[in-house]
């Protein structure tokens, strides 16, 4: 009994301990993306034990009491550090607290994190989406027609170089035909054929001899032919379009390519002035040279391209759970789920859209409050010292105790 007297004390000094390493912990990753706090929390230890351990029940029962304190460590993980902008086109912090990004250690072994501080690191001629401390991105590859695999896979940035022109299928002209002083107008388009970044295209209105507000209409490419034409067109007295309504044409070009096109004219006019375009519009798009990468607020890292169009590569996985404080800290800024957190459900899935639940170009900072850390080592260093004090009473005590029968 005599020597369990320093129980209470040293369990004391152990539990401060842990406090103070994770007071440590939490002020050592201040600036840490996406760290969560620690804290220590104590409980009373009350009860019974083996007077030495190793020796079974047959040969000892002695027993002796225990009292004194004992500690474990907490994770705010639900607790959501403050959104910073970085600028950073692979960066992208989660707003809902219940979100974690899925990574893989490379083993198969898959972990979940806070920290969207992502970046790209090649291998073997391939580049991956990287969090910082080296593991793969988990995220769902984009199919080509705009949706995406079901299950997850590496993230891996592949875009195409040089993406295609889209040839031309539908058009819209909105212009005016003059109505006197001149026998003709002519109209300037630019078409987009399946091998070409867009050709030059006239569309040319002759008046036809001896019918009234009628037009003759042909169209003239400059690399190529064009077969449809020439097709009448009527306007009525008042300057509106009688007919028709769309011209349909095919274009021929040189390097043996060809699209068909619709062209709708029904909001074409005949009044008096210039021939003057006030829109035109179409469904055809240039080739572009691949600029870049960037992970947009869905969730989906795009590649960016000259012609200001983009391409999904992969999307990625934001993962929630049914219990989330259950989940155990691992190394870095990384969790591992066990049975404890429950259910898993995909916040951002393969079909599935969350608004707002995403900033790119951003990240999450640290939970740690600098303010609340010092006041708790303050606090932990006071119990620490109550706790040794109380040792060396005791050990003072115990030594008088001694002396006297010896």
């Amino acid at each position: 009994m005599a020597l369990g007297i320093f129980f209470a004390p040293v369990s004391g000094m152990n539990a401060q301990s842990n406090a103070l390493s994770a007071v440590s912990d939490n002020i050592a990753n201040i600036n840490t993306v996406g760290y969560k706090s620690a804290s220590t929390l104590f409980y009373t230890m009350l009860g019974s034990q083996p007077a030495a351990s190793g020796i079974s029940d047959e040969i000892s029962t002695s027993k002796v009491d225990t009292f004194g304190v004992g500690s474990y460590t907490r994770y705010s993980i639900l607790d959501q550090g403050v959104v910073t902008s970085t600028g950073n086109a692979f960066d992208v912090a989660l707003n809902q607290e219940n979100a974690f990004f899925a990574v893989n250690d490379g083993y198969g072994n898959i972990y979940y994190t806070r920290a969207g501080k992502f970046s790209q690191r090649a291998e073997g001629g391939v580049n991956y989406l990287i969090n910082n401390s080296g593991y793969y991105v988990q995220g769902f590859k984009a199919n080509g027609d705009g949706t995406f695999a079901a299950t997850t896979s590496d993230v891996v940035i592949d875009p195409v170089s040089k993406m295609p022109a889209v040839p031309t299928t539908d058009m819209e002209i909105i212009a005016n035909v003059p109505a006197s002083d001149v026998d003709s107008a002519a109209y300037g388009l630019t078409v987009y054929g399946p091998e070409n970044g867009g050709e030059n295209m006239n569309m040319v209105f002759t008046k036809v001899e001896g019918k009234l507000n009628t037009w003759s209409v042909d169209f003239v490419a400059e690399n190529g032919t064009v077969t449809g034409g020439p097709i009448e067109v009527q306007f009525s007295s008042d300057g509106k379009l009688v007919s028709p309504q769309s011209i349909n044409i095919t274009t021929n070009w040189n390097d043996g390519t060809s699209n068909n096109i619709t062209i709708h004219i029904d909001k074409m006019t005949q009044y008096a002035g210039s021939d003057v375009e006030t829109r035109i519009s179409q469904d055809g798009v240039e080739s572009g040279d691949y600029l870049g990468s960037y992970i947009d607020r869905d969730g989906v890292l795009r590649a960016k391209y000259t012609n200001d169009k983009t391409l999904d590569i992969a999307k990625l996985a934001v993962v929630g759970f049914q219990a989330p404080e259950n989940l155990i800290p691992v190394s870095g800024t990384m969790f591992e789920a066990t049975s404890d957190v429950g259910g898993s459900f995909y916040v951002i899935g393969s079909d599935t859209e969350n608004l707002n639940v995403l900033v790119p170009e951003s990240v999450e900072a640290s939970n740690v409050r600098v303010e609340e850390e010092f006041a708790e080592m303050i606090q932990v260093q006071r119990a620490y010292n109550l706790n040794s004090n109380a040792f060396t009473v005791i050990n003072e005590m115990t030594s008088t105790a001694i002396d006297l029968k010896s």
